[in-house]
């Protein structure tokens, strides 16, 4: 596995020729942007007047409904400008840092892991109206398969008057690994928000009694409990997996990423979800790429999310598959 450092040097090095020419057209699309923002708030400013003017008073849903649907059109306008240059850079930077951290590793800037077997981690257990994605990778690291891609899984809602609006369920990363054991239950381990909101003896029992998971099982390890909540169909089963030594890599994980992260233990694989507010390896237009911090914030995701698999150690054969 190459270390942040290497990584950095592949970027800077081999990578700066084809970063100078993305950089050249980010900075033309950023001038095109701002003109035709400056145009956009200009006619929206004209149209608002030219409202105010004619009903006197706007009334505040239409207001409410104005400032959404000029929100919307910026978001497409957005969207649609960036795709080619998003594009180019997926394939010009994203793909060959891949390609750095192993050969053996194959990406896809379009395709997802599917929603079938995201239901199947059983991590999440809403009902999904929309589920988006895209930046896909799979392969195998030091003998482990693995795949992941960006995930943004919604519900819809409806208020009071019926109307529709869209609630995120997840979104970030989603990792899919194998694992060197035989299990035939499943084991969840979740952020501990129950906890952490109401203390240990309110939130205890509401873990006890969430009904739409299976048995809360209790770990011996206080620094593991304060953070995560464990549920499993098999109590021997979860805390074979759940081993102090993994308690504790789980932890150190938790440290690095920085973000909440969910697990399952499931049909022979481990199911990873790190939550984050955004699409990772979307490359903003008000940007620099050769800003070290845009640079570095790519590559150390890249990097933490393939050496997961000897972070939690699932390259060594730790059980034996009955």
């Amino acid at each position: 596995m190459k270390t942040i450092s290497q990584l950095t040097d592949f970027y800077y090095k081999t990578l700066y020729p084809q970063i100078l020419e993305l950089e050249k057209e980010r900075k033309a699309l950023k001038e095109r942007m701002i003109k035709l923002a400056v145009f956009i708030g200009l006619i929206a400013f004209m149209l608002f007047y030219f409202l105010t003017d004619k009903l006197h008073r706007i009334d505040s849903f239409v207001l409410v409904l104005f400032t959404i649907s000029l929100l919307g059109l910026a978001s497409f306008i957005y969207k649609f400008m960036t795709k080619d240059y998003a594009s180019s850079f997926k394939l010009q930077i994203i793909e060959p840092l891949i390609k750095e951290i192993d050969e053996n590793l194959r990406y896809n800037p379009t395709y997802k892991i599917d929603q079938q077997t995201f239901i199947n981690s059983e991590i999440f257990k809403e009902k999904i109206d929309r589920y988006n994605g895209n930046d896909y990778v799979t392969g195998s690291v030091d003998g482990v398969q693995i795949s992941f891609s960006d995930l943004h899984v919604e519900k819809e809602e409806k208020d009071s008057k019926g109307r529709s609006n869209y609630r995120t369920i997840f979104q970030g990363l989603f990792i899919v690994t194998s694992f060197n054991k035989y299990f035939s239950n499943s084991t969840i381990i979740l952020p501990d928000s129950a906890q952490s909101l109401f203390g240990s003896l309110i939130g205890g029992w509401l873990q006890s009694n969430n009904f739409s998971r299976s048995q809360l099982v209790k770990m011996d390890d206080p620094e593991f409990e304060k953070e995560f909540v464990v549920y499993g169909t098999d109590q021997i089963e979860a805390r074979y997996i759940l081993s102090h030594s993994m308690m504790q890599r789980i932890l150190e994980l938790k440290k690095k990423t920085a973000k909440p992260i969910y697990l399952s233990f499931k049909d022979e694989q481990m199911n990873l979800a790190v939550a984050y507010d955004k699409d990772l390896f979307e490359p903003s237009v008000f940007s620099s790429l050769l800003e070290y911090e845009v640079a570095m914030e790519y590559i150390k995701t890249l990097q933490l999310t393939l050496s997961l698999v000897t972070e939690l150690k699932l390259n060594e054969k730790l059980w034996s598959k009955r």
